[in-house]
């Protein structure tokens, strides 16, 4: 009986302490941990959200760039670190929903090693073609490609890459063939579809759009289940090919087992970074759209897509190079 007061007391003891630490936070630096190279729009969203956030949390909030392995290394990083608030991760729908399908031999587990705290962005997904293709809208593309099978090239940014997936998705849908070119990364994907060595990409926003206003490239449709905010002329895939749908997003992680309370004033805190004008108009620029929401919704988002993405990439039979 002793024995079984002792460990209740001793329980609530390291409970009240957990609440007192978390009530304390932060005391020291904070790293957001970018598993990306810098300058893309996941390192700039990251780097905008530290600057607000050093600001709210009187303590400073440093970017650490820890690029490799499809963003395997940084995410890594954060899944082996202590659950206190102070290493946290920029990951995305890749990292967390898709690499475990992608890859035999994952150093983490996409769901279960991590604490979602909050989404914080959606980024735009386009389908774009060279304008020396003769067709303007997504149904002419499908009735093109049927007329041409295996003659139409896309680009991607490797097996495995949300490029890759896009497209093979798209195929799929229309019962049409394409011929694959895998490039090292997305900037050269994007140049030869410019250049005309390929015709056809799925990439960003961020990587499109620049191009597309120059005339360089043609935009046919975006690839979320509705209509960009930021491009509300522009029609979605899926209202030629219904239930074709493919949305990337960003989100902060923490490592598994985060005390709730430090959860929800981290999410605080992000939102209102969020708010910021000078973020949303850095944001809009890039074709990122921003979002705000709880831990809980977003736990909601991982999981549906760790399981839907599985679920795809498995039956497509698609592997990471």
């Amino acid at each position: 009986m002793f024995s079984r007061t002792r460990r209740i007391l001793t329980i609530a003891a390291l409970y009240g302490f957990a609440q007192l630490a978390s009530a304390a936070w932060p005391e020291n630096t904070i790293t957001l941990i970018v598993p990306w190279a810098a300058g893309g729009s996941t390192d700039i969203l990251a780097r905008s959200l530290s600057e607000q956030l050093s600001k709210s949390l009187g303590q400073p909030v440093i970017v650490d760039n820890r690029a490799g392995a499809s963003g395997n290394i940084g995410s890594n990083v954060v899944a082996k670190a202590k659950p206190d608030g102070y290493t946290l991760l920029v990951g995305s729908m890749s990292t967390h929903a898709m690499n475990p399908a992608l890859m035999p031999n994952m150093p983490f587990r996409g769901v279960d090693d991590f604490t979602p705290i909050a989404q914080i962005a959606n980024v735009v997904n386009t389908l774009v073609i060279n304008p020396l293709v003769p067709v303007k809208n997504v149904r002419e593309l499908i009735t093109y490609a049927k007329a041409n099978p295996g003659k139409l090239a896309y680009a991607s940014a490797g097996a495995g890459s949300t490029n890759h997936l896009s497209a093979v998705l798209f195929e799929k849908a229309a019962g049409i063939e394409m011929l694959h070119v895998p490039y090292k990364g997305g900037a050269p994907a994007v140049l030869d579809t410019v250049g005309g060595q390929t015709q056809l990409l799925f990439s960003a926003g961020t990587q499109t759009l620049p191009h597309v206003k120059a005339g360089k490239l043609r935009l046919l449709g975006v690839t979320e289940a509705k209509r960009s905010a930021l491009l509300t002329d522009v029609p979605t895939v899926g209202e030629t090919l219904p239930g074709y749908e493919l949305g990337v997003w960003y989100g902060v992680f923490g490592p598994a087992g985060m005390p709730k309370d430090l959860v929800v004033k981290l999410n605080t805190e992000i939102n209102k970074a969020l708010s910021n004008p000078d973020i949303r108009a850095r944001m809009d620029a890039i074709g990122v759209e921003i979002v705000r929401g709880t831990p809980q919704e977003f736990a909601i988002v991982l999981r549906r897509d760790a399981d839907r993405y599985d679920k795809i990439i498995r039956e497509l039979g698609i592997k990471n190079d």
